[in-house]
């Protein structure tokens, strides 16, 4: 039997399990399992793999940065972000990866045209940091707004004409997820036309309210499902190395 699984807090939305039960499924995989730990930090963590016996783990919040000391190894982009999501046991030893950097530049990459060379990135937590990255990768100017003043701009100062120039629109916050139906960041969203790209890495529901009304005024719109999809499977593939 190989297992994985999950851990941070709270787990009990995950994607992942029910992701990876049906992948063993359509595989045909019956020696596989994959189970969710909720955990609120990593001490220790070598020991509770070796003694739940996990080939390897993914990593959600909020323990994508504090697993890192417990390591034996980190990939080159896991240590740019200082973020690990997924993990691979080996020969005893644990190594570090961030998948959430291929998931998110992969399912933007086919929505991107001329007109998206910078974008505005709502939000400045954990979840930003994949996000920005991929935006440096691909050499798209980009700028930060945050309500704690940590970002280039906070919400207040964003006029019709700051939105109209950055054709990119990333929400990273937690507004608009089940608990926060009705709620999204406070923009001018009367600047927004068909030639925005609005992407919320939100997945439940497949439209928030941010999305519905980006939708609205005429433009283009992803949620975070198949960042999700992608990312899972990219650390699948880790794990089967």
């Amino acid at each position: 039997m190989r297992r994985f699984g999950v851990i941070g807090y709270p787990i009990k939305q995950s994607f992942s399990p029910d992701y990876f039960a049906n992948k063993y499924k359509k595989l045909g995989l019956s020696d596989y399992s994959y189970v969710s730990f909720e955990m609120q930090s990593a001490e220790g963590l070598k020991s509770f793999l070796a003694k739940n016996e996990l080939d390897g783990i993914n990593i959600t919040m909020p323990l994508k940065q504090s697993v890192i000391h417990q390591l034996d190894g980190i990939s080159y982009t896991a240590g740019a972000l200082n973020a690990v999501n997924t993990i691979h046991v080996k020969n005893s030893k644990l190594y570090g990866y961030n998948t959430d950097v291929f998931g998110f530049r992969d399912s933007l990459l086919p929505l991107l045209n001329s007109q998206h060379t910078s974008a505005l990135v709502f939000g400045t937590g954990g979840s930003s940091l994949a996000v920005t990255y991929v935006l440096r990768q691909l050499g798209i100017d980009y700028k930060l707004v945050s309500t704690s003043g940590r970002g280039d701009y906070t919400y207040e100062q964003l006029t019709q004409d700051i939105i109209q120039s950055n054709k990119i629109l990333i929400n990273t916050t937690p507004l608009g997820m089940q608990h926060r139906l009705e709620e999204m960041v406070p923009i001018p969203y009367n600047a927004i036309g068909d030639l925005h790209l609005c992407y919320d890495l939100i997945y439940t529901p497949a439209e928030t309210a941010f999305l519905k009304t980006c939708k609205v005024q005429g433009a283009s719109i992803k949620n975070g499902l198949q960042m999700l999809e992608l990312q899972a499977d990219k650390s699948w593939e880790i794990w089967n190395v």
